[in-house]
């Protein structure tokens, strides 16, 4: 029984799970995406989101403790520089996992794993979103007033619009059908 056994092992001893979360990190933070099995994305979003929050405060005894995880010192830069700047505003859920079809060789689940800030195609809705959007208790939700609806007077000049088009293509339909009749006649 596993009872309490949270850590995710990968089949890997402890030094080799590290050493692997460690490059899938430094690799995540430069390319901003990457495709790997569902169970190391998994993995690798416990790992790497304390390590984007450290990047938030760039200080000397951030950027030790985030070089003791990921050994590489061009990430650290990525991380503190156009990262850390990013992900400012944003209080967590920095990644973003999206289920990818089987791999062929072996059938296993893969997943592409992102950074959420740096997604062209969904970012421009979510920010706009994001801006307006806050908590709020639901012990004041019945007190609201409710929104006014639209004003009827755009739907009324729109709706005799439509009903002109059709008349003058009748016509012209009707004349091009009678001109049709006397040429074979």
């Amino acid at each position: 029984m596993r009872h309490g056994d949270k850590i995710k092992n990968l089949s890997r001893t402890a030094s080799h799970r590290a050493a692997l979360l460690s490059n899938l990190t430094a690799q995540l933070i430069e390319h901003k995406r990457i495709t790997t099995t569902l169970a190391k994305a998994k993995a690798l979003r416990v790992y790497a989101e304390p390590i984007i929050t450290r990047s938030k405060q760039d200080t000397m005894h951030n950027r030790r403790i985030v070089f003791s995880y990921l050994q590489d010192k061009e990430s650290i830069k990525e991380l503190f520089g156009v990262i850390g700047d990013k992900v400012a505003g944003r209080p967590g859920g920095y990644t973003r996992i999206i289920k990818l079809p089987r791999r062929m060789g072996d059938a296993s689940d893969m997943a592409m794993i992102e950074l959420v800030d740096f997604n062209e195609i969904y970012g421009k809705d979510l920010e706009a979103a994001a801006a307006k959007k806050t908590r709020r208790s639901r012990r004041g939700a019945g007190t609201a007033a409710p929104k006014k609806a639209a004003p009827a007077a755009p739907v009324a000049e729109a709706t005799p619009a439509v009903e002109e088009a059709p008349a003058t293509e009748a016509p012209a339909a009707d004349t091009a059908a009678e001109s049709t009749e006397e040429t074979t006649a």
